[in-house]
């Protein structure tokens, strides 16, 4: 029998050698990110046969973003039918939900009939992924048997959902980053032809770009794309 304490060593070093990962990896697409993380969990969370990240804007809407299996997708789309089950609870009320066996599950009934009927899951544990006040999300890891994840399963998952809502916080503050740096750049460029087609300053450029784009309605960084293109079309 392994040594319990020696297992769980090899778990952190797994995690911390994927976190060195998703330190280089902001060139990444988001989902090969998140991927690697929901792989990782699966191959060393006791229990777990699948995994999939899941998206939420509201109780209406659940979307996978990445998954081990397609039936995680289906299993998302049944949650999304009746409106609750273990992801949206996780999302919204709850940051771990357990279901230890899905066939004498009753806190959602609607959604446990078809889920039972319609995929092999009978065990599983949801973790909440704190992202931001729009979009929620959760970590699920599933099971095809019962009663398949012990107490050690719900700590090692903790820490790989907590390592999922890094990176995706991560991925984002880049994408929003390179966006903000590109409309900065867009908007010098405008104001860079303003200045010398009118014969002015920096400071009255930039305040005729804003008039311009209070009294038109259109965000400021569209307009100086719109002037730029306009002068110099796009090959």
């Amino acid at each position: 029998m392994p040594d319990d304490d020696q297992t769980m060593t090899d778990i952190h070093m797994a995690i911390a050698d994927l976190a060195r990962g998703l330190h280089g990896s902001d060139q990444q697409a988001l989902d090969d990110v998140l991927g690697a993380v929901v792989t990782a969990a699966v191959e060393n969370v006791e229990g777990a046969e699948h995994a999939g990240i899941t998206v939420t804007t509201n109780r209406d809407s659940l979307s996978t973003q990445v998954s081990t299996d397609p039936l995680v997708d289906t299993h998302n789309k049944i949650q999304v039918t009746h409106q609750q089950g273990p992801c949206l609870q996780a999302a919204w009320e709850q940051p771990v939900v357990r279901v230890n066996d899905l066939t004498t599950e009753t806190r959602w009934p609607r959604y446990t009939e078809d889920a039972v009927s319609l995929t092999p899951f009978r065990s599983i544990l949801s973790f909440r992924l704190y992202t931001h006040s729009e979009t929620l999300g959760s970590m699920t890891l599933y099971s095809l048997t019962p009663d398949s994840f012990p107490e050690e399963s719900e700590e090692i998952g903790l820490l790989y959902a907590a390592h999922a809502a890094v990176a995706w916080s991560a991925t984002e503050r880049g994408v929003q980053f390179r966006s903000a740096l590109a409309s900065r750049d867009i908007i010098g460029q405008a104001k860079g032809m303003i200045m010398e087609r009118f014969d002015i300053n920096a400071v009255q450029a930039f305040n005729l770009l804003r008039k311009l784009s209070q009294d038109s309605n259109i965000p400021l960084a569209k307009l100086a794309q719109d002037l730029v293109h306009k002068d110099h079309p796009p090959e």
